[in-house]
């Protein structure tokens, strides 16, 4: 007679595996189970808070760096940086005219890591001006302003303009005299404009001339009012990007 050969038992690759990812804990925290199918591996995507925001697939040509070169990807990331950072300045600043200019100084010369951070937060501020024209200029060279994604188009100049929004109220804050005549000369640009312009002018700097009014006001919307905005309206625009088909391809 010939012999039947027994089943082997599971081996140790098999147990660690069930221990690890069969478990209670693991499927509570993980509902979609372990990314080792395509199913799973959507799952994993579509079910996660971060990482819902992204298509569960994309198209060969997304995958090349030359196709966007990553021009929004990286506006966003200063935008993260600037946001860290600018948090950290707000431990040392007052807006205040009498301690404005004295904070900023103690600020690079008391505070340990004090100018590292002021000049991370000011270059990444001039990189994200330069990161959002080039994005746009791609964006516009491309044609992927076309339909369907021309209100995103619409969203991304809204964006550009909260942008260089944020780099001019920002110019203030350090309350020296090339911050105080480059905003002079600013609103005075703003106040020439036809109809609105003085009323503008009165608004953007609550007075006459550039002063504690202007430095509050410009204090609130680079921290508070224009961050919001911008924050708001990168979701209404990362958002579209899925609605519209995700990047746009070329023929």
């Amino acid at each position: 007679m010939a012999m039947t050969e027994q089943p082997k038992g599971p081996g140790l690759g098999d147990w660690l595996y069930d221990r690890l990812f069969h478990n209670y804990i693991w499927s509570s925290v993980f509902r979609s189970g372990y990314p080792n199918t395509p199913r799973n591996q959507m799952l994993a995507i579509a079910t996660n808070v971060f990482l819902h925001l992204h298509p569960t697939r994309i198209h060969k040509t997304h995958v090349k760096i030359t196709h966007t070169y990553c021009l929004g990807g990286l506006s966003f990331f200063m935008f993260l940086g600037l946001t860290v950072t600018g948090v950290m300045l707000m431990f040392y600043y007052v807006p205040d005219v009498n301690r404005a200019f004295n904070d900023v100084q103690a600020l690079e010369t008391n505070v340990r890591f004090g100018m590292l951070i002021r000049n991370l937060h000011r270059w990444m501020a001039h990189a994200m001006v330069l990161l959002v024209l080039m994005h746009m200029m791609r964006v516009f060279y491309t044609g992927a302003y076309k339909p369907p994604r021309e209100f995103n188009w619409v969203v991304g100049v809204i964006l550009l303009v909260l942008t260089l929004l944020l780099s001019f109220t920002g110019y203030l804050l350090p309350w020296d005299q090339l911050a105080l005549w480059a905003i002079t000369v600013g609103t005075n640009i703003a106040g020439a404009a036809p109809i609105l312009g003085g009323q503008s002018r009165l608004v953007l700097i609550g007075g006459f001339d550039v002063g504690p009014n202007a430095l509050i006001r410009f204090y609130t919307l680079h921290v508070i009012a224009l961050p919001l905005l911008a924050a708001i309206f990168m979701s209404v625009h990362f958002w579209r990007i899925r609605r519209d088909g995700g990047l746009a391809r070329p023929l």
